[in-house]
């Protein structure tokens, strides 16, 4: 009797299936866990009240289940051990690249803001804007620092070492830095090269300034939420499939909308009118980072 293996998200016929060789990677860990699952389709198909009878039955009922929570715990922990094993050059570069990217979203939400005709829902659609650079960064794996500060924290649940705690801290002293240092220098191009249209300028500086007042304890509650937000977003991700954009959308809409408090997309917008001279590098860490 052949037995059945199933490998990559597809099931097949193997001679040999008892003995796979070991793991590649991690998805051939995430597999094992649905292999144990009751909606793997050898369980499914030898169910005594399934009335599925074949294999190619079983695998179109189980790419219509949500997987477990097992398996998306086990997505976003060993995602988080795969980040804490790269090169801090390889962390360092992505997180530029993320702060860099992060500077779209005050760019788009400008440029929404410039074109929308003055009326009380105007701010409806411009918050939309605020998506696109976490668009960018999300779905191009790019290093952000609060993507960062759930898929890190599993491995370190786990563990509760040492040794683990401090990658967790490199990985994020890192990774935020980088952040940081990528949107000044972006935020510094937009404002000191004149290349943008003085409307959208005007914008610039209008949604900039949005991210300046608020007492203490209101950015705090704010920024809980927002990163309550994210690390809901990085749970849902990997069974969002063909739907992952939608869910950023959605989540990144929302902390948008709401004025909730992001420390990379407001370091953006504030760094910005610290390029244009109307705050101070010192009023930043003051007055806005260290409020988150």
């Amino acid at each position: 009797m052949r037995s059945h293996a199933f490998s990559e998200g597809v099931l097949h016929d193997s001679p040999g299936a008892g003995r796979r060789s070991k793991p590649l990677d991690w998805r051939w860990q995430i597999e094992r866990v649905m292999l144990a699952s009751s909606t793997n389709p050898k369980a499914i198909v030898e169910g005594p009240e399934s009335p599925i009878s074949t294999f190619s039955e079983a695998q179109k009922l189980r790419e219509r289940v949500a997987i477990g929570a097992q398996v998306v715990y086990e997505a976003v922990r060993l995602e988080g051990e795969d980040e804490m094993k790269r090169p801090a050059v390889a962390l360092a570069w992505s997180g530029l690249a993320a702060g860099l990217s992060m500077v779209f979203s005050l760019f788009s939400e400008a440029a929404l803001t410039r074109y929308l005709p003055q009326a009380t829902w105007r701010p409806l659609v411009a918050r939309a804007g605020y998506a696109v650079g976490f668009l960018i960064v999300i779905l191009g794996r790019q290093q952000l620092f609060t993507e960062n500060t759930l898929t890190v924290i599993l491995p370190l649940l786990l563990h509760k070492d040492r040794t683990t705690m401090m990658k967790v801290l490199r990985l994020w002293v890192i990774v935020l830095s980088a952040n940081i240092v990528g949107t000044f220098l972006f935020a510094a191009v937009v404002a000191r090269g004149h290349f943008l249209e003085p409307g959208i300028q005007q914008s610039l500086m209008e949604v900039a300034a949005t991210h300046i007042g608020p007492e203490f304890w209101t950015v705090l509650l704010r920024a809980l939420f927002a990163g309550w937000l994210v690390a809901l977003m990085v749970w849902m991700l990997p069974d969002a499939a063909s739907s992952r954009v939608v869910v950023i959308l959605i989540i990144m809409y929302l902390i948008g909308i709401a004025s909730l408090n992001h420390v990379i997309a407001g370091s953006a917008t504030v760094f910005y009118l610290v390029s244009v001279g109307k705050l101070s590098l010192g009023r930043y860490f003051t007055a806005f980072f260290s409020r988150r």
